[in-house]
Parts: structure tokens; C-alpha cells; sequence
């Protein structure tokens, strides 16, 4: 399929000026892409093109690729709080919400704080897993799935995690650590994929399918032979698979 155009603006969330990449009809349904810690955008673009049927966003939230940084990190309820606080100034009342693997927790905490303003959710290789909470647990499994990923990813992960900073990134691992996180799935009152790659050694089947056991309407896949990077890596896979349910 032709490359749609990815446009690039900037929004004040309330303090805050955040970085947004756009693509699609401004007057199709609205789909909100939540990257993974550390990622800007631009790790979503794949995915963006292959959604272009849909008016597709993805926020650098604050401290994050080039958008402004809060004295100190936000925590996942704080980056949650910001998504919508970004919604109210780029004029969506609601959206469809995407996340990525610590985006995914993010847009988690969204629905269920906001529930009016989400049409429905993907969490994507959601993190959380109880058995690797800690940051050296989670980097350990992160190091197990970098050469399954896309080798275009890791220039654009390192550019990003430089950008983004180690020690906001390590704050906001530990302040994710400290989340309920079944608490706050099990206030989630919309349609919810989880998708797992089938080869991504970060979220095992066990725990995506206790993720979609946790919330009142969740349902597990899994994309086979896909990494943890399900949304770039094999970002045309997922758009076939989601599709449907965003569409629905």
C-alpha cells in the first residue's frame, strides 16, 4: 500500500507542550497510539500508515521525544492524566486508545479514570507482570527480545531512550512498579483486545491472558512469531488483527 503522510504539530497539555503526529481524515473515527517507555511517535508511524483508514494520533507525552519535561517523571497515572489532558487540546472528545507495552498500563489507567473518553482498547504487549516488576527484571527480558526486533527499531529506540534520559526512564519504571495494576484493569468498563507476540519473552501468554481475565471485557490474542515490538516490528500483522475490532 502507498506511504500515507505523517504530519507532525504541537499541542499545550496543560503545562505542557507535547509533540503530535497525525495521519488520516481529521473527520474519520479518532484511534490514539500510546508508545512504550521512553518512545516518541515515531515508533508508531509504521502502524500509523497501516491505520490511515482511521484520524491516527501518537503523543510524545511529556518527558518523552521532544515534548516538554516535568521537573520530576511522571508515573503511569500521571502520563494517564496528561493523555487526556492532550485530548481535551488537540479536540477529542473520545478516541479508540492503542498502548504499547508500558503505554499499554498508561491507557489502562486512562479508560478506567475517564471512561467516557475512550470508545474502546488494545493493549498491546502490556507489561506489569508480577514475576518482572522490578528494572533490572524488566531490562533483563528486554535484552532477551532485541534481536528479534526489526533491526530499523534500534537506532530508533537508543535515539529515543537518549533523548528521553536513563534516569527519568529508570523513575518511571519504578514508579510504574508500584502501580495496582490489577485494581486498575479490573475498573477498565470497555471492549479490550490484549495482543501478545508470540515470540516476546517480556509478557508470556500467562500473563496476557491474566490480563484479559482481569478486565470486564477482555479478550487474549496472539500474534505468532511476533516479538515484543508487535506494533513496529510487525506492525502490519497487528493492523490486520486490530483493524477489525477498531472498526467494529
Amino acid at each position: 500500500m502507498a506511504a500515507a503522510e505523517v504530519t507532525r504539530r504541537w499541542d499545550r497539555a496543560g503545562p505542557f507542550r507535547v509533540r503530535t503526529r497525525t495521519l488520516g481524515d481529521p473527520s474519520a473515527p479518532a484511534v490514539v497510539l500510546v508508545p512504550g517507555l521512553g518512545l516518541s511517535g515515531a515508533a508508531m508511524v509504521p502502524l500509523m500508515r497501516r491505520l490511515a483508514g482511521h484520524r491516527v494520533l501518537a503523543p510524545d507525552l511529556p518527558g518523552i521525544g521532544a515534548s516538554d519535561r516535568p521537573d520530576e517523571p511522571l508515573g503511569v497515572t500521571g502520563l494517564a492524566d496528561a493523555l487526556i489532558a492532550w485530548m481535551d487540546a488537540v479536540g477529542l472528545p473520545r478516541a479508540a486508545l492503542v498502548g504499547h507495552s508500558l503505554g499499554a498500563q498508561v491507557v489502562a489507567v486512562a479508560a478506567g479514570r475517564h471512561p467516557g473518553r475512550v470508545s474502546r482498547l488494545v493493549l498491546a504487549g502490556p507489561n506489569g507482570d508480577p514475576r518482572a516488576r522490578t528494572p533490572p527484571a524488566q531490562a533483563g527480558r528486554l535484552l532477551l527480545d532485541a534481536p528479534r526486533e526489526a533491526p530499523s527499531l534500534v537506532p530508533l529506540a537508543v535515539r529515543d531512550y537518549l533523548c528521553s534520559g536513563p534516569w527519568r526512564m529508570w523513575r518511571t519504571l519504578r514508579l510504574s512498579s508500584g502501580l495496582d495494576l490489577p485494581a486498575q484493569l479490573r475498573r477498565v468498563p470497555h471492549r479490550t483486545l490484549v495482543v501478545r507476540g508470540g515470540r516476546d519473552p517480556v509478557v508470556t501468554r500467562a500473563w496476557a491472558e491474566e490480563v484479559a481475565r482481569l478486565l470486564p471485557d477482555g479478550t487474549a490474542v496472539t500474534l505468532p512469531g511476533a516479538p515484543h515490538g508487535v506494533t513496529y516490528t510487525t506492525a502490519g500483522a497487528f493492523a490486520a488483527l486490530v483493524r477489525p475490532f477498531l472498526s467494529g
